[in-house]
């Protein structure tokens, strides 16, 4: 258990047998003739669904206890938008996640990418990305001459199809690394 004045983003708590992360919290608030309290966004990692909370000191608060493991993602359905994976070894052992749960992780990895997986309670709930990506620009607009004393920026398409702000000298062909919390461009790796 732990108490409300611990709760920060990245957190893991269980309500209602539910694996919820902390994305946004108020801190400890208080008001006249008020207890103190914390309110705290979360999300849901089964369903994506968001909640908002408001915990006092008298809340018993259970954090989750997560696993990790290796897994392999395979390929995105587009007509169910679910995403197949399987494990590493055995390629029989298939498993999918809807895209809800993962939001615009898979952006960021390619077909038979092996990654880290988030288990509560032995089953397979959410992905984990490393914090920055090597990915081939697949597609940059041409440059523009123009009034770049400022710095230019333009947007291209990477090869898993998300898109980033580069620096005008980015073409197709290279590969850049990219931020995975903040979706930014980091540095060109390979011309």
């Amino acid at each position: 258990m732990i108490s409300y004045t611990e709760l920060k983003p990245g957190k893991v708590l269980v309500i209602d047998n539910d694996p919820l992360e902390v994305v946004w919290t108020s801190g400890i608030v208080k008001k006249q003739r008020q207890k103190p309290h914390n309110t705290v966004k979360m999300r849901n990692l089964r369903t994506g669904s968001t909640v908002e909370k408001t915990f006092t000191q008298s809340d018993k608060i259970e954090e989750a206890e997560l696993d990790t493991k290796e897994i392999k993602y395979l390929y995105t359905n587009p007509k169910t938008h679910e995403a197949m994976f399987c494990s590493p070894t055995d390629p029989s052992d298939r498993f999918s996640l809807p895209q809800e749960v993962l939001g615009d992780k898979l952006g960021y990895i390619l077909e038979n990418s092996i990654i880290d997986a988030i288990e509560f309670d032995g089953k397979v709930i959410s992905i984990k990305l490393p914090n920055k990506v090597n990915l081939k620009v697949a597609d940059a607009p041409p440059n523009i001459k123009g009034n770049t004393s400022a710095g230019g920026n333009k947007v291209v398409t990477l090869e898993t199809g998300l898109k980033v702000t580069t620096p005008l000298f980015i073409n197709t062909g290279d590969i850049i690394r990219v931020n995975t919390e903040t979706g930014a461009y980091s540095e060109r790796v390979v011309k």
